[in-house]
């Protein structure tokens, strides 16, 4: 039969112009296309065999190859697939959109059949203009006794068919570059392993198998051996290290999805290095859809390697993106609450274990309790702290505080200090200490902020302990009730201004005094860190504490013999009290005004023993 002529409809030509100018982000992506093209037609081919239909050639093993020359500045791309008719080169080739791979599944939709097909719009052949000027096709189909035929194209005005005789099953496309970048292998295999290392046939450059590592997030667990689960984890996480976790699941409903994740055993984070970012990439059928994908998993989550594929995808024509975002949120929360619910699981099991991965990655799980009001409740169960019921270096659960409070204990109290023994001198935790009252110990000034955000837990309120309304059992034994009054509206005197109230402490034991917020809703910490991030602002964040003096200590009692006997030395030595009791709450901004003042107290000390 001789050549046949075909010209493109103009509105076919116009079409084929946005395909190959606007509708792919790179040209790299022709490479993708034609794999994916060429792994549905060895899927079709296959599920042929299994229903027993005759096929050509049947001997011929299954694969993809690709041959690049960089002399002819060619590529091109073989399998041994189902191939094509002359007419359904002419309708699958010289119509745009029209997908051979929809087609044949209607056809299979009365038999239930469901091959594994990733084609879906017909337009990916066409990808490969943005990288050839020319493009010829040589196709056998797999029905017996069909010929063998040649589709040629620029892909402008129009394409040629004719026959070619001597074909084996298949087709062969070749196209010839417009740039060499593309007949170089390394560039190839490159692309290769970025988007369809996955793909389940083998795929040979230049006679060289380039996908070696499989897809095993598609088998059942029970069938793969732990040294193929390093593998891929040194592959797609690019780490030499064990990873401390790995989760492997299947789900049908209510999504088809299979994901393999893994939680490296070390946080770049800790190191001190840039924000890390999420190596999670998302798959569809084993074709990769968006490397690193955005918006699969919170960005608290951002420490997790691994793949996610989902059948239920409905991408966009180019297959780059996802078409529809409520189903993409809806995949989102499936996967977070599956790995929110294996961290509970493995802490249960493992504390141990556990302990280690929240040292590397808890700071990302604070993160999600501050910013993810969906799963606040449920990653609030997987923090952990050190508390003054537990020995140096061990943590606890807020459960496991909540189990042990006493039945008169209403609040969850933390206190945010530099180190356990800052805590444990911190006047706030005497109250606590006294009542036997359990104090979560936070040493990143962030962890303020996530228990504002938190708020309580199983219905109890978490509060900072500076906030606790607690007052101890205890008479006036060094000053009457009358003589505190009286040193209160003394000391409230000399200060003026710097402090909002003075009263008589009911929360101290060993310490002289302590400045509280006057705010009932911010901390000092809280609002020393508001006032390091708005520093042109930071006028509005300036504190006027309350002071409260423990009016059985011995020196607010020699104090207030002073103020009778010296009025202005107990002035200076009640403004040095309260300048203590700043420090001591991390209040204190300048401290020259009070070395000033230290230095004038020595002076006259000095002075009075010479």
């Amino acid at each position: 039969m001789s050549t046949e002529k075909h010209q493109f409809q103009a509105e076919i030509a116009q079409l084929l112009d946005i395909v190959i100018h606007s509708l792919y982000t790179d040209k790299e992506i022709f490479v993708r296309e034609l794999i994916s093209n060429a792994a549905d037609a060895l899927e079709k081919l296959k599920f042929l065999q299994t229903s027993g239909t005759e096929i050509a050639d049947p001997e011929t093993p299954l694969g993809i190859k690709i041959v690049t020359d960089e002399t002819a500045k060619t590529i091109a791309f073989t399998d041994t697939g189902i191939g094509m008719t002359r007419g359904e080169l002419v309708e699958n080739l010289g119509t745009i959109a029209h997908s051979g791979s929809r087609a044949f599944l209607e056809q299979l939709k009365a038999n239930q059949g469901n091959p594994n097909l990733i084609g879906q719009f017909g337009v990916g052949f066409y990808a490969a203009f943005m990288a050839a000027d020319r493009v010829v096709v040589t196709t056998r189909s797999c029905k017996p006794g069909e010929e063998g035929c040649k589709w040629e194209s620029d892909g402008k005005t129009g394409y040629e068919i004719e026959a070619a005789a001597d074909l084996p099953r298949g087709t062969t496309i070749t196209l010839h570059l417009k740039e060499e970048e593309f007949a170089k292998a390394d560039r190839i295999r490159e692309i290769i392993k970025r988007y369809s290392n996955f793909v389940p046939f083998e795929i040979s450059l230049n006679g060289e198998t380039v996908n070696t590592v499989q897809a095993i997030w598609t088998r059942n667990k029970s069938e793969i051996k732990e040294e193929e689960y390093t593998e891929f984890y040194e592959y797609i996480g690019h780490d030499s290290d064990a990873p401390a976790y790995r989760l492997h699941f299947n789900a049908d409903a209510p999504l088809s999805i299979r994901a393999l994740l893994f939680v490296p055993s070390h946080s770049v984070e800790q190191f001190g290095m840039s924000r890390s970012e999420s190596e999670v990439h998302l798959y569809c059928r084993k074709v990769l859809i968006e490397s690193k994908a955005k918006g699969l998993f919170p960005e608290w989550l951002r420490f997790l390697r691994g793949v996610v594929d989902s059948e239920d995808l409905p991408l966009n024509i180019s297959r780059e993106t996802m078409q529809d975002s409520a189903l993409m949120q809806k995949l989102n929360r499936v996967i977070t609450g599956r790995f929110i619910k294996f961290l509970d699981e493995e802490a249960k099991s493992n504390p141990e274990n556990y302990d280690k991965f929240f040292a590397q990655h808890g700071h990302c799980l604070k993160e999600g309790v501050a910013t993810d009001y969906e799963h606040k409740t449920a990653l609030a169960k997987l923090l952990r702290f050190e508390s003054s019921f537990t020995e140096k270096g061990k943590q606890t659960s807020l459960a496991d505080y909540v189990s042990r409070m006493p039945s008169d204990q209403t609040e969850i109290y933390f206190i945010l200090a530099a180190n356990r023994e800052a805590a444990e001198a911190s006047p706030y935790f005497e109250v606590l200490k006294a009542k036997s009252f359990e104090a979560l110990f936070l040493y990143d000034p962030r962890d303020e902020f996530v228990m504002d955000h938190l708020r309580d837990f199983e219905g109890k309120p978490v509060k900072a302990a500076e906030k606790a309304e607690l007052a101890l059992e205890q008479e006036f034994t060094a000053l009457s009730e009358e003589e505190a009054k009286a040193l209160a509206a003394f000391v409230k005197e000399t200060l003026g201004d710097r402090v909002h109230e003075v009263r008589a402490s009911k929360r101290l034991v060993g310490s002289p005094a302590v400045a509280v917020e006057s705010d009932r809703f911010m901390t000092s910490s809280m609002r020393r860190i508001l006032k390091s991030m708005n520093r042109e602002g930071g006028a509005a964040y300036e504190a006027k504490p309350d002071l409260e003096l423990n009016p059985n200590h011995a020196m607010i009692a020699r104090l207030d013999k002073m103020r009778q006997s010296d009025a202005p030395l107990a002035g200076k030595i009640a403004e040095q009290i309260f300048d203590n009791a700043r420090v001591a709450a991390g209040l204190m901004e300048d401290p020259r005004e009070m070395l000033n003042r230290v230095n004038e107290l020595l002076e006259q000390l000095l002075a009075s023993k010479a």
